[in-house]
């Protein structure tokens, strides 16, 4: 009889699975494949073993990319095992912190090259990210803050509405640039950044004035921008957080389609507007500056000081 390795039927994989050796719609439609996902502790025993069976079987590779991604280890880096009683069940995380929140900790911290030191803390803190999301979405909605298909990000006036719609597009670049280099820890901290960092720690708070004040025109393109920017954080992070995203999308306001659906942006640079940005980081730049200092001077956060304003003239300023 004939003795094999116990590797030889998984060498088999990549077209045996679609019916091969018969002319299956499966083998015409789906062989070769693109992307190949494993760890690099079977490259040899798997993936090589996969590339010279089918170059000898049907003179084919069957992928062209091999993604090779990190393993999970335990918070100090070491292999996760039973004995050592360090094993983290990901059906528990999931349990108590959310699937969202689990999947959004591994592809945070998926990098290239590392493996991946899971801890129930940084779970903890990326289920705090969704509840920001949630948050944001819900002051959205709290401000009548209505999506609509009419919605030009070019024709706004407002410059934080200008800046805002600027920064969704770098965002959204860096997003695809990421995906499409299968770097997606970077993809990920990408939207980490940008959904707390400038759209909730910034814009929502800068938007408040406009939604309080008189000028109705400044307020409605205020509602239309914010509606606009929730909608492309959800649209963005919805391959990494599915649930949340699908559940804001629907509940923000009635949809022709799942966000699942939907399309993925096109936008660009030619939605960024450099005065605009100017604006904003001097802006931003001086809240921090205040903020610092009040810190350093141990100045209470709700209390009011007196603002003393000083002119320099041209001389002062050369």
């Amino acid at each position: 009889e004939d003795v094999l390795d116990t590797w030889f039927s998984s060498a088999l994989w990549p077209f045996s699975t679609l019916g091969w050796p018969d002319e299956t719609p499966e083998v015409d439609r789906y062989y070769p494949t693109s992307v190949l996902v494993t760890g690099f502790d079977i490259i040899f025993f798997w993936v090589a073993r996969m590339m010279m069976m089918q170059l000898a079987v049907v003179d084919q590779v069957p992928f062209h990319t091999v993604y090779v991604h990190a393993l999970v280890r335990d918070e100090n880096g070491k292999k996760m095992s039973k004995s050592l009683g360090n094993v983290l069940d990901p059906l528990e995380l999931i349990d108590e912190y959310g699937a969202d929140a689990v999947r959004f900790t591994v592809t945070a911290m998926a990098a290239m090259g590392r493996d991946l030191k899971l801890s129930t803390s940084r779970i903890a803190g990326y289920r705090n990210f969704g509840t920001k999301l949630w948050n944001a979405a819900r002051f959205a909605e709290m401000n009548d803050c209505k999506p609509s298909t009419d919605f030009d990000p070019t024709k706004v006036s407002q410059t934080v509405n200008k800046w805002i719609i600027g920064e969704t597009a770098r965002v959204r670049e860096s997003v695809d640039t990421s995906l499409e280099q299968f770097r997606f820890n970077d993809a990920a901290n990408a939207l980490y950044a940008h959904v707390w960092g400038k759209v909730c720690d910034w814009y929502v708070e800068l938007a408040k004035p406009l939604f309080q004040g008189d000028d109705a025109a400044a307020k409605a393109e205020t509602q239309a921008t914010m509606a606009w920017a929730i909608d492309q954080c959800l649209i963005l992070l919805h391959p990494i957080m599915p649930f949340i995203t699908e559940q804001l999308w629907g509940d923000i306001a009635p949809r022709a389609k799942l966000l699942v659906h939907a399309d993925w942006p096109q936008y660009g640079a030619e939605l960024i507007d450099p005065a605009a940005d100017r604006e904003m980081n001097w802006v931003i730049a001086l809240i921090d500056q205040i903020r610092s200092v009040r810190q350093s001077m141990h100045v209470p956060a709700g209390a009011k000081v007196p603002m003393i304003k000083l002119e320099i003239d041209a001389a002062g300023q050369a």
